[in-house]
């Protein structure tokens, strides 16, 4: 579905005034995507999908609002998402109403984007199982690719208002990820995976994929259990990006309204991690694919401190929260049945240089953690506490030794402020770019 933003302005005014509405706004996406899997060479699943979401709010003479959604922005779809939206109007709530954001018609950044022409399905078949077999014939112990993916999508968004608010942008983009399963002899089975995105098919990091699926899948092989007990720990960027998105109420303003967060109103400006870490929101970094201008209230996306040198910074806002916490929106606001608040691309680096002479290079008892597992059930947001499985090593002497089975658990806060390194050098994740970073007194339980 190609969106033509103008024409739907058009369009929903025209509409809007037939049915005497005079304040609505409508924000929504469509997204067209081919993916597929194999198994063993042969195409396991082949799917491509055209989907919409629009959400469409009114407010009605008394100040009250309706939302309703639906998945045609043709002209009958919207009239009737109008018309219903208004009916609802008269339901809504009293208190805390929504209101349309005082950004949503500043400039937006332009988020150039290449031109890219799809890849035929018959050409993604083709390279997902070259990948997967190359996977395998790195070691007979890899048995299987029982997890792959590689997928193609095209993405557009919109945000209009009846307050002349339009605006739209999209993109392109194709990602692979790989993920290993092994079978030895009197062994436990390892598995390992990486993921890589980029604007086109061509441009994707296919081999870098699976050279490090393979490494991180072979170092699995000799595992041996760890022992219970205190360890310097080094998280790799997924691992921290995974246990930071895990305790976003940190800095997201609904959550501290709601009185669901770690922070209060009054926590900003205060120290609540080791000087050594910046964490910023980034939509518009130049790793982000994916990246959009604004958010669904229209708000431009920009660069958000979140942590400065260890200081809480800055919240996350939609327009509401910002309202009633004295602030501006921050470009953060999804729409749905509520207005939620969200992080679009994490970016985390080193404030400060930290103790140079730590090393993985050099390390000896040191835990490094590549993949935390059951985060849905291991993490209690609410109180700041974590105990997660991992996928890692024990470093002995620079050597790195796979860790049997284990789980790493703490307070999220604590940890925060026993960084005692983030590394210079910063990798892109599905979450967002960070360095691997270290953590001094983190419990192992070795199983």
């Amino acid at each position: 579905m190609a969106i033509q933003i103008d024409t739907l302005r058009n369009q929903v005014q025209d509409i809007a005034q037939k049915l005497g509405i005079h304040k609505y706004d409508i924000s929504g996406s469509s997204v067209d995507e081919t993916s597929v899997q194999v198994d063993r060479g042969e195409p396991k699943q082949v799917k491509a999908s055209q989907r919409s979401g629009v959400t469409v709010r009114v407010w009605n003479s008394d100040g009250t609002l309706g939302i309703t959604s639906t998945s045609d922005v043709d002209q009958a779809g919207v009239e009737l998402a109008l018309k219903t939206a208004y009916e609802a109007s008269f339901f809504g709530r009293k208190e805390y109403i929504p209101d349309f954001s005082p950004q949503a018609m500043d400039p937006i950044a332009t988020v150039l984007e290449p031109t890219v022409e799809p890849a035929a399905v018959s050409t993604l078949i083709e390279r997902l199982i070259d990948a997967e077999k190359d996977l395998l014939s790195r070691h007979t112990a890899i048995a299987s690719v029982p997890y792959n993916g590689l997928s193609q999508r095209d993405v557009e968004r919109f945000y209009l208002n009846s307050a002349g608010a339009a605006r739209a942008d999209g993109g392109f983009y194709t990602s692979l990820y790989l993920y290993t399963k092994t079978e030895q002899e009197g062994r436990k089975p390892r598995s390992a995976g990486a993921y890589r995105v980029s604007h086109s098919l061509g441009d994707l990091d296919i081999a870098g994929c699976i050279a490090e699926t393979a490494e991180k899948t072979l170092s699995h092989l000799d595992y041996h259990k760890v022992d219970t007990g205190k360890y310097t720990v080094v998280f790799s960027p997924e691992a921290f990006l995974d246990l930071l998105g895990a305790f976003s109420n940190l800095y997201n303003a609904q959550s501290i309204l709601d009185n669901r967060s770690l922070s209060k109103a009054e926590s900003l400006g205060t120290a609540i991690a080791s000087p050594l870490l910046s964490v910023y929101d980034d939509a518009l970094h130049t790793a982000n694919i994916g990246a959009s201008a604004f958010d669904g209230e229209g708000t431009p996306t920009r660069r958000i401190s979140l942590i400065e040198q260890g200081v809480l910074s800055h919240f996350l806002h939609s327009e509401g929260t910002a309202r009633r916490m004295g602030a501006q929106p921050t470009g953060h606001a999804n729409l749905g049945a509520k207005v939620s608040v969200g992080p679009h691309f994490y970016h985390a680096f080193a404030a400060n240089p930290g103790d140079q002479s730590l090393s993985l290079d050099k390390a000896d008892n040191v835990v490094w953690i590549d993949d935390l597992q059951a985060l849905h059930a291991g993490v209690q947001s609410l109180e700041g506490s974590f105990s997660l499985p991992f996928d890692g090593w024990l470093m002995k002497g620079g050597e790195a030794v796979s860790i049997e089975s284990a789980t790493v658990a703490g307070d999220f806060l604590q940890l925060l402020k026993a960084i005692v390194l983030v590394e210079a050098e910063e990798k892109l994740t599905p979450g967002g770019v960070a360095p691997k970073v270290w953590v001094e007194g983190l419990s192992i339980t070795g199983e």
